[in-house]
């Protein structure tokens, strides 16, 4: 695991610094994928490049597969979840919530994960069983027990349709939280549960490369971290709080679903 979680921190960092500095350069290259508001840029196809060329070089049968489209199979029982810039939208309007996530995965689960925000120049890392990090320094979810005092994020599908309908469900559970946080980028809102900047976050509809580090790092943290009904977290519906109000969240999020259906 050390091995491997080295990898996956020297490339989130290297991946994290090119996006930096391509961002201040001002040349994107923007482009469109599945929808007008789902972006991608060369800095997105760069990174992923550096990153899989990275980890074929150091461990060159294992399997990898990238949002960009990186689909290597493997040998080893070892499979490579990348996301080279999470949170792209966020990339191209410069703010400052996006991040390099680079999660590995064997027959059991997440094994370790590394989440890189270069614009904060935080790197989140996590082992099974190893614990949770911050620049090295071990974290924590917040000691929240309400739900009514609970911060929550969220994010939105880039279908139109699919959007309008979780704003209903979550402008139905507004009124029972602290506040609505909606900052863009998966794996930074789990590891911001994980660190205690956030108490809760729901989400549907991701993709693997999504979350797969980032539940990591908050479940080694101390979060619960779950599909809607509370089972096992599957990248299509994703609950990730504090552990207290887990059971609270999840009850007002169905809740909130059918009122809004």
């Amino acid at each position: 695991m050390n091995e491997l979680l080295g990898i996956a921190e020297r490339l989130a960092r290297e991946a994290g610094v090119i996006a930096l500095k391509g961002r201040r350069s001002g040349d994107l290259g923007t482009s469109t994928k599945s929808s007008p508001t789902d972006m991608v840029t060369k800095y997105d196809k760069l990174c992923e490049k550096l990153i899989v060329d990275g980890i074929s070089s150091a461990r060159p049968h294992d399997a990898i597969v990238g949002e960009e489209g990186a689909n290597k199979p493997g040998s080893t029982g070892i499979e490579w979840h990348i996301d080279p810039i999470d949170g792209t939208t966020n990339f191209v309007f410069d703010q400052p919530n996006w991040s390099v996530s680079i999660g590995v995965r064997d027959a059991d689960g997440p094994l370790v994960g590394a989440v890189y925000v270069p614009v904060l120049d935080e790197m989140f890392t996590a082992s099974r069983g190893g614990g949770s990090y911050r620049n090295g320094t071990p974290i924590a979810p917040r000691d929240v027990t309400s739900v009514s005092d609970a911060l929550v994020a969220t994010g939105f599908s880039y279908d139109p349709a699919a959007r309008s309908r979780h704003g209903r469900t979550v402008a139905s559970m507004v009124g029972n939280i602290r506040d609505l946080r909606r900052l863009g980028a998966a794996s930074v809102d789990i590891c911001f549960v994980a660190c205690g900047r956030l108490d809760a976050y729901v989400e549907g509809g991701l993709n693997s490369w999504d979350i797969m580090a980032a539940q990591l790092v908050a479940t080694e943290a101390g979060c619960t971290v779950s599909d809607f009904a509370g089972g096992p977290v599957v990248p299509a519906e994703v609950i990730a709080s504090s552990p207290a109000i887990h059971g609270g969240i999840i009850d007002l999020f169905a809740r909130a679903s059918k009122e809004s259906s």
